[in-house]
């Protein structure tokens, strides 16, 4: 029987096969860490007095905790400095390269990898932190560990691991003009529900996802957590190819001729056989909005808040009727008829120089809704400094949006980018739970294009609806 994308690259990371049901031992090529998750697992190699195993294959940066105005300033939170200051030393004390606020190279740490090429199709790519699935767009198994783990990759290049559930999920034909790769995998979680993928790595195949630009692949890829995936990957073919060559990391010369022959035959085989297989039309697809706590509450912008009272399956009932309740929602509103208050376009889910062109193009003559404040970040100071160059800033700022510095931002309340109790945004990140954005606040996930119509409009709503 013929293997999977997910299946040949663990076989080609084996160093151990587990006995009596005990996990596989995996090498890890790329090992990413941010001040989050990493301050304990140095502690641990410092108390037993290891060294990091191979810095040269690890790589941090600074993104969850950090401003996104001032940053020549101290960090003014004293847990998210302490954070910040911890990442620093360990870094300095272990030799592992770390590229700071300030830095050209500084960003989230889902967006600097693939940029400088150091994500590539076939890896094995760790951190602690659930969306590093984003890295498997390049055909890499990449996924979140934790703390514990992470300690173990530093000191071993390795982990242990038991084998992956596989899953395809197949989405045909051409996706409609304002459909974009984040209302494809908002439409995905809405179908299998956020549990649909629990232990299983999700393989992305169909006309739709292949016709996809790389910051689209990341996108779906980078989601696939939210529908309790371990992972996602897209077997990589030339647009893969075209993304990643020339960047400082990437092979050159006869090293890319061989890397290249070797990706090309990373494709799942004709004959592999998936635990599960789903299936959906791209071209009936239109944006999609989530309405509750939860990526899998979501609809078509064009349908309208649930009732719970329709809803036969208790948990969601009773999920449904505590997220209406949180988002101070009635069912039958239509989803186009809620004014939002903030607008957020940024995150590792969508803060990519592609998703700033289209955020532009909708901006650009028109502006920001009186009262509405929108939020501009960049996934990397990279990003930032590209968008600036191609003129993208001075529409945003002409438009009324905030222009910040790169970092995580109001993806998560972990930096002063951060809702108030009872505001409304439309955010392009990836989670929507309470809190999430700030204590009280309330999210509804959207597409850079939806967010750039909803800031127009003041009420969610898609580019067509700005004609």
């Amino acid at each position: 029987m013929g293997l999977t994308l997910a299946e040949k690259v663990w076989r080609d990371h084996l160093v151990s096969s587990g006995q009596n049901d005990d996990p596989d031992l995996l090498y890890i090529d790329l090992h990413l860490i941010h001040e989050v998750t990493s301050p304990q697992a140095f502690e641990g190699l410092r108390l037993a007095k290891r060294p990091v195993r191979r810095p040269d294959l690890t790589l941090a940066t600074e993104d969850h905790n950090v401003p996104t105005q001032n940053i020549e300033l101290p960090i003014a939170d004293p847990i998210s400095r302490a954070q910040v200051e911890a990442l620093r030393e360990n870094c300095a004390e272990f030799g592992v390269p770390l590229y700071s606020l300030g830095d050209e190279e500084q960003g989230i740490v889902h967006v600097v990898g693939p940029q400088l090429g150091l994500t590539q199709p076939g890896m094995t790519v760790v951190c602690g932190d659930s969306h590093t699935s984003t890295h498997g767009a390049f055909g890499a198994l990449a996924f979140g560990i934790g703390t514990s783990e992470v300690e173990h990759v530093l000191a071993t290049q390795t982990l242990s691991l038991k084998p992956f559930k596989t899953m395809a999920v197949t989405v045909d034909g051409e996706l409609p003009a304002g459909v974009t790769a984040k209302d494809v995998i908002l439409a995905v979680i809405a179908k299998i529900g956020t549990g649909g993928g629990q232990g299983h790595v999700i393989e992305y195949r169909g006309a739709a996802i292949e016709s996809l630009s790389m910051e689209g692949r990341m996108t779906i890829c980078n989601m696939s957590i939210e529908a309790g995936a371990r992972a996602g990957m897209i077997a990589p073919d030339a647009t893969t190819f075209d993304y990643i060559e020339g960047r400082p990391h990437a092979p050159a010369g006869e090293e890319w001729d061989e890397a290249v022959e070797y990706w090309r035959g990373l494709g799942t085989d004709q004959d592999a056989e998936f635990d599960t297989e789903i299936v959906l039309d791209g071209s009936a697809l239109t944006p999609y909005v989530t309405w509750g706590t939860n990526p899998g509450q979501g609809l078509p912008l064009a349908a309208s808040v649930p009732d719970p009272g329709q809803i036969v399956d208790d948990h969601e009932k009773v999920a449904a009727e505590r997220a209406l309740q949180y988002m101070d929602l009635q069912p039958g509103t239509a989803l186009r008829d809620i004014d939002v208050d903030v607008v957020f376009v940024g995150s590792c889910t969508n803060g990519r120089i592609e998703d700033l062109r289209e955020v532009a193009e909708l901006l650009r003559g028109r502006t920001v809704a009186d009262g509405l404040h929108m939020y501009v970040v960049p996934g990397s100071v990279r990003v930032g400094l590209q968008a600036e160059e191609e003129g993208l800033v001075e529409v945003f700022q002409r438009a009324g949006a905030d222009w910040r510095n790169a970092g995580c931002s109001m993806c998560l309340a972990m930096n002063p980018d951060k809702l108030r109790p009872g505001q409304r945004a439309a955010s392009t990140s990836n989670r929507n739970f309470e809190g999430r954005q700030g204590p009280g606040g309330r999210t509804h996930l959207v597409s850079p294009q939806v967010a750039a119509a909803t800031a127009v409009s003041g009420k969610l709503a898609s580019p067509a609806d700005l004609a």
